[in-house]
Protein backbone atom coordinates (compact mmCIF):
# COMPACT_ATOMS: atom_id res chain seq x y z
CA UNK A 1 0.00 0.00 0.00
CA UNK A 2 1.90 3.16 -1.45
CA UNK A 3 2.27 5.77 2.03
CA UNK A 4 1.27 3.17 4.32
CA UNK A 5 3.25 3.26 7.74
CA UNK A 6 1.00 0.94 9.72
CA UNK A 7 -2.44 0.16 10.65
CA UNK A 8 -4.67 0.87 13.57
CA UNK A 9 -7.49 -0.30 15.27
CA UNK A 10 -9.23 -1.07 18.81
CA UNK A 11 -9.50 -3.53 21.15
CA UNK A 12 -11.18 -4.32 24.14
CA UNK A 13 -9.72 -5.45 27.41
CA UNK A 14 -12.06 -7.29 30.21
CA UNK A 15 -12.55 -5.75 33.73
CA UNK A 16 -14.37 -6.16 36.76
CA UNK A 17 -17.14 -3.36 36.39
CA UNK A 18 -16.02 -0.75 38.78
CA UNK A 19 -18.58 0.10 41.66
CA UNK A 20 -20.24 -3.40 41.77
CA UNK A 21 -23.64 -3.53 43.09
CA UNK A 22 -23.96 0.43 43.96
CA UNK A 23 -24.61 0.53 39.74
CA UNK A 24 -21.77 2.92 38.84
CA UNK A 25 -19.38 2.21 35.90
CA UNK A 26 -21.93 1.90 33.51
CA UNK A 27 -19.42 3.81 30.95
CA UNK A 28 -16.89 1.13 30.90
CA UNK A 29 -19.97 -1.24 29.27
CA UNK A 30 -18.98 -2.06 26.04
CA UNK A 31 -21.55 -2.66 23.10
CA UNK A 32 -21.20 -6.41 23.91
CA UNK A 33 -22.69 -5.64 27.47
CA UNK A 34 -19.18 -6.73 28.79
CA UNK A 35 -16.89 -4.10 31.30
CA UNK A 36 -14.08 -3.65 29.22
CA UNK A 37 -11.29 -1.09 28.61
CA UNK A 38 -10.95 0.25 25.14
CA UNK A 39 -7.33 0.03 23.75
CA UNK A 40 -6.07 1.46 20.80
CA UNK A 41 -2.79 0.81 19.04
CA UNK A 42 -0.97 1.14 16.32
CA UNK A 43 1.73 -1.09 14.89
CA UNK A 44 4.26 -1.52 12.04
CA UNK A 45 4.51 -4.24 9.54
CA UNK A 46 6.66 -6.32 11.91
CA UNK A 47 3.75 -6.83 14.30
CA UNK A 48 5.55 -4.79 16.65
CA UNK A 49 3.36 -2.04 18.44
CA UNK A 50 4.00 1.88 17.71
CA UNK A 51 1.82 3.58 19.92
CA UNK A 52 -0.87 2.39 23.00
CA UNK A 53 -3.47 4.66 24.41
CA UNK A 54 -5.34 1.85 27.69
CA UNK A 55 -7.27 4.96 29.17
CA UNK A 56 -10.51 4.83 27.81
CA UNK A 57 -13.74 3.03 28.91
CA UNK A 58 -15.23 -0.08 27.15
CA UNK A 59 -18.39 2.23 26.47
CA UNK A 60 -16.06 5.29 24.29
CA UNK A 61 -16.40 4.37 20.31
CA UNK A 62 -12.98 3.80 18.23
CA UNK A 63 -13.26 7.36 16.34
CA UNK A 64 -13.78 9.69 19.07
CA UNK A 65 -10.51 7.63 20.86
CA UNK A 66 -8.53 8.50 17.96
CA UNK A 67 -9.66 11.76 17.44
CA UNK A 68 -8.71 12.29 21.32
CA UNK A 69 -5.35 10.77 21.29
CA UNK A 70 -1.70 11.82 20.73
CA UNK A 71 -1.09 9.53 18.06
CA UNK A 72 -4.34 10.98 16.40
CA UNK A 73 -2.68 14.69 16.32
CA UNK A 74 0.22 13.55 15.93
CA UNK A 75 -0.16 12.52 12.39
CA UNK A 76 -2.58 14.94 11.24
CA UNK A 77 0.73 17.45 11.97
CA UNK A 78 3.74 15.26 10.83
CA UNK A 79 2.75 12.32 8.19
CA UNK A 80 2.80 14.46 5.33
CA UNK A 81 2.52 11.68 2.24
CA UNK A 82 1.82 9.01 4.76
CA UNK A 83 -1.08 7.46 6.70
CA UNK A 84 -2.01 4.47 8.65
CA UNK A 85 -4.41 1.90 7.78
CA UNK A 86 -7.90 2.06 9.90
CA UNK A 87 -11.26 -0.14 9.41
CA UNK A 88 -15.01 1.60 8.71
CA UNK A 89 -15.53 2.42 12.00
CA UNK A 90 -13.01 5.38 11.56
CA UNK A 91 -13.72 8.46 9.34
CA UNK A 92 -11.07 8.17 6.31
CA UNK A 93 -8.76 11.27 6.00
CA UNK A 94 -5.37 11.80 4.39
CA UNK A 95 -3.59 10.53 7.15
CA UNK A 96 -5.98 7.35 7.55
CA UNK A 97 -7.51 5.38 4.99
CA UNK A 98 -10.55 3.43 5.35
CA UNK A 99 -12.03 1.33 2.93
CA UNK A 100 -14.88 1.85 0.23
CA UNK A 101 -17.63 1.08 1.92
CA UNK A 102 -19.55 -0.29 -1.11
CA UNK A 103 -17.01 -0.38 -3.79
CA UNK A 104 -18.45 -0.78 -6.84
CA UNK A 105 -15.26 0.57 -9.43
CA UNK A 106 -12.68 -2.01 -10.10
CA UNK A 107 -9.78 0.11 -9.18
CA UNK A 108 -12.03 0.41 -5.47
CA UNK A 109 -12.44 -3.59 -5.37
CA UNK A 110 -8.80 -4.07 -5.71
CA UNK A 111 -8.00 -1.28 -2.99
CA UNK A 112 -10.89 -2.56 -0.62
CA UNK A 113 -8.70 -6.27 -1.18
CA UNK A 114 -5.62 -5.07 -0.51
CA UNK A 115 -6.11 -2.41 2.40
CA UNK A 116 -7.81 -5.84 4.13
CA UNK A 117 -4.57 -7.31 3.61
CA UNK A 118 -2.64 -5.24 5.15
CA UNK A 119 -4.41 -3.85 7.95
CA UNK A 120 -4.92 -7.47 8.95
CA UNK A 121 -1.27 -6.82 10.75
CA UNK A 122 -3.03 -4.89 13.81
CA UNK A 123 -5.31 -7.64 14.22
CA UNK A 124 -2.41 -10.36 14.40
CA UNK A 125 -0.83 -7.85 17.07
CA UNK A 126 -4.00 -7.93 19.13
CA UNK A 127 -4.48 -11.87 18.86
CA UNK A 128 -0.41 -12.43 19.67
CA UNK A 129 -0.31 -10.12 22.38
CA UNK A 130 -3.91 -11.52 24.24
CA UNK A 131 -2.56 -15.54 23.58
CA UNK A 132 1.10 -14.35 24.88
CA UNK A 133 -0.16 -12.75 28.04
CA UNK A 134 -3.41 -14.50 29.21
CA UNK A 135 -4.45 -11.38 31.50
CA UNK A 136 -5.82 -9.46 28.51
CA UNK A 137 -7.47 -12.42 27.06
CA UNK A 138 -9.54 -13.49 30.21
CA UNK A 139 -10.80 -10.22 32.92
CA UNK A 140 -8.25 -7.93 34.57
CA UNK A 141 -9.33 -8.17 37.98
CA UNK A 142 -7.33 -5.11 39.08
CA UNK A 143 -8.47 -1.43 40.06
CA UNK A 144 -9.36 0.63 36.99
CA UNK A 145 -6.26 3.15 37.59
CA UNK A 146 -3.81 0.21 37.61
CA UNK A 147 -4.92 -1.52 34.24
CA UNK A 148 -3.48 0.84 31.35
CA UNK A 149 -0.11 0.26 33.39
CA UNK A 150 -0.60 -3.61 32.86
CA UNK A 151 -1.71 -3.40 29.06
CA UNK A 152 1.05 -1.10 28.21
CA UNK A 153 3.70 -2.98 30.03
CA UNK A 154 2.55 -6.43 27.83
CA UNK A 155 2.78 -4.27 24.45
CA UNK A 156 6.35 -3.19 25.28
CA UNK A 157 7.29 -7.03 26.30
CA UNK A 158 5.34 -8.22 23.49
CA UNK A 159 7.69 -5.81 21.47
CA UNK A 160 10.85 -7.12 23.02
CA UNK A 161 9.96 -10.67 21.77
CA UNK A 162 9.58 -9.31 18.52
CA UNK A 163 12.80 -7.76 18.38
CA UNK A 164 14.44 -10.58 19.82
CA UNK A 165 12.75 -13.07 17.58
CA UNK A 166 11.02 -14.83 20.25
CA UNK A 167 8.75 -16.57 17.86
CA UNK A 168 6.37 -19.01 19.22
CA UNK A 169 3.82 -20.96 16.40
CA UNK A 170 1.00 -20.60 19.14
CA UNK A 171 1.08 -17.09 19.06
CA UNK A 172 1.49 -16.28 15.25
CA UNK A 173 -1.96 -17.06 13.42
CA UNK A 174 -3.50 -15.50 16.59
CA UNK A 175 -6.56 -12.44 15.78
CA UNK A 176 -8.67 -10.18 17.32
CA UNK A 177 -11.99 -9.21 16.93
CA UNK A 178 -13.50 -6.47 18.22
CA UNK A 179 -14.34 -4.27 14.87
CA UNK A 180 -16.83 -1.61 15.34
CA UNK A 181 -19.05 0.19 13.04
CA UNK A 182 -18.40 4.05 12.51
CA UNK A 183 -20.92 6.14 14.39
CA UNK A 184 -20.45 9.44 15.06
CA UNK A 185 -21.45 12.79 12.65
CA UNK A 186 -19.18 14.94 10.71
CA UNK A 187 -18.95 18.53 11.11
CA UNK A 188 -18.05 20.69 8.07
CA UNK A 189 -14.39 20.52 9.27
CA UNK A 190 -14.55 16.86 9.11
CA UNK A 191 -16.10 16.91 5.86
CA UNK A 192 -13.24 19.01 4.10
CA UNK A 193 -10.99 16.45 5.86
CA UNK A 194 -12.99 12.98 4.71
CA UNK A 195 -13.12 14.89 1.03
CA UNK A 196 -9.45 15.06 1.09
CA UNK A 197 -8.85 11.86 2.20
CA UNK A 198 -11.31 10.31 -0.56
CA UNK A 199 -9.33 12.04 -3.04
CA UNK A 200 -6.32 10.57 -1.81
CA UNK A 201 -7.88 7.11 -1.40
CA UNK A 202 -8.95 7.39 -5.14
CA UNK A 203 -5.34 8.28 -6.03
CA UNK A 204 -4.10 4.79 -4.15
CA UNK A 205 -6.58 3.20 -5.26
CA UNK A 206 -5.36 3.67 -9.25
CA UNK A 207 -2.17 3.29 -8.71
CA UNK A 208 -2.97 -0.24 -7.14
CA UNK A 209 -5.54 -1.23 -9.43
CA UNK A 210 -3.20 -0.50 -12.56
CA UNK A 211 -0.19 -1.68 -11.08
CA UNK A 212 -2.10 -5.09 -10.76
CA UNK A 213 -2.88 -5.00 -14.18
CA UNK A 214 0.56 -4.79 -15.58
Amino acid sequence: MPGAIGALDCTHVKICKPGGRRGYGDEYINRKGVASINVQASCDAQERFTSIDANWPGSVHDSRIWKNSDVGRFVTKTLGDGHLLGDEGYGIAPWLMTPYGNPVQPHERTFNRIHKKERAVIERCFGQLKKRFPILLGQVRLRIPKVPSVVVACCVLHNAAKYLNDRDDDFIDAQDDDDEEGDEDDDDADLRIRHRGQERRRAISEILHDGNQN
